[in-house]
């Protein structure tokens, strides 16, 4: 009987490796202390393709490992340029300082630019500022207000209560000479709290992002955008429907917020934004108005006549962006949707 004859390995040249499978390579090759360090910096991704490639490789000759180690080491000494990132940056950092400490450097990395925490806060929107200092003492306010520029101050004091505010310029007035210390205690409370809360809240969820581009389109280019991404991942579609904000759910508003938002957009806006608007959405806005100023609304809607569709969007999306810039800065509670709530 024939025996079967003895299955020679094939043995590849080092070309014919692939990049997953020449990154196994070297991994094996620098020893499990290093590796794991080398695995810990790649993406997911990339250790998936990299564990399929090292568990898929068989015997490595040596003379391909030695082939290998040279054209790493030829690559490196001719690179031109090195790739940094918020993720590499962030991993380095953890290997040698505490995770609170990281925490803190990447917060003071990712919020407003400047170079010195006053330097930031004159970045930082005076409504979200006033937001957080009308709950500190007027002493401390005050403190701030003489650090950032006067035009910044002068916002942030204008969207302070009015009898709050008063009290800062009253500390303003009576302010000498802040001591060090103080100053110090100032600036570490503002970078470990409002500083710290201002850069993580500004990780934006992708998905909300969406629906802040998607809330400024038209509706009819909205409605093609969410249809296709409807059919490429429903889940993606709901979630930003979910966050959108539009003209409808301006009905979320009680009384005393759409009030301050009749008086914060142009009147010839409103009207347009009302024009071809349900009974409901009308009313919502007349019985905010005085008798006359009603009047006067009708008048104007009804004296537009035919108008353009795009024209009545813009309007609309800017009724909305005022209203969201207003319960940013707390001027105006939105309540959230119900599940209980009836439509008619």
């Amino acid at each position: 009987m024939a025996r079967a004859p003895a299955v020679v390995p094939t043995i590849r040249g080092f070309k014919s490796y692939t990049g997953a499978e020449k990154a196994a390579i070297l991994i094996l090759a620098v020893g499990d202390v290093m590796g794991g360090k080398i695995f810990s910096l790649l993406h997911e991704e990339e250790i998936r393709d990299v564990s399929k490639a090292m568990v898929q490789l068989g015997p490595i000759p040596a003379l391909v490992v030695e082939e290998l180690c040279v054209e790493f080491v030829e690559d490196v000494g001719n690179a031109t340029g090195l790739a940094g990132g918020s993720d590499i940056t962030e991993r380095l950092l953890l290997k040698t300082l505490p995770a609170d400490r990281v925490a803190q450097i990447m917060d003071e990395i990712h919020g407003p630019a400047g170079r010195t925490m006053w330097d930031k806060l004159g970045n930082v929107d005076e409504g979200v500022l006033a937001s957080y200092l009308k709950n500190e003492y007027p002493q401390t306010v005050a403190v701030v207000i003489s650090k950032i520029r006067p035009e910044h101050a002068a916002k942030v004091l204008a969207a302070l209560p009015e009898t709050f505010s008063t009290e800062v310029v009253m500390r303003l007035l009576r302010m000498e000479t802040v001591q060090k210390d103080v100053l110090d205690g100032v600036e570490r409370t503002l970078r470990s709290e409002f500083m710290s809360n201002l850069a993580r809240t500004a990780k934006r969820d992708p998905h909300e992002h969406m629906a802040t581009i998607f809330n400024s389109l038209d509706r009819k280019m909205e409605a093609r955008f969410l249809g296709a991404l409807e059919k490429r991942d429903q889940e993606a579609a709901d979630r930003i429907r979910a966050l959108m904000f539009t003209f409808e759910d301006l009905g979320r508003i009680p009384a005393q917020g759409i009030q301050i938002l009749l008086r914060s957009v142009q009147k010839d806006r409103i009207a347009m934004a009302l024009k071809g608007a349900t009974t409901e959405m009308k009313d919502l806005f007349f019985r905010n108005l005085s008798e006359r100023a009603g009047k006067m609304l009708r008048e104007e809607i009804e004296a537009l006549g035919p108008v353009k569709v795009r024209d009545v969007d813009e309007s609309r999306a800017e009724l909305v962006r005022v209203a969201k810039d207003l319960a940013a800065q707390g001027k105006i509670e939105v309540k959230q949707a119900s599940e209980d709530e009836v439509v008619y």
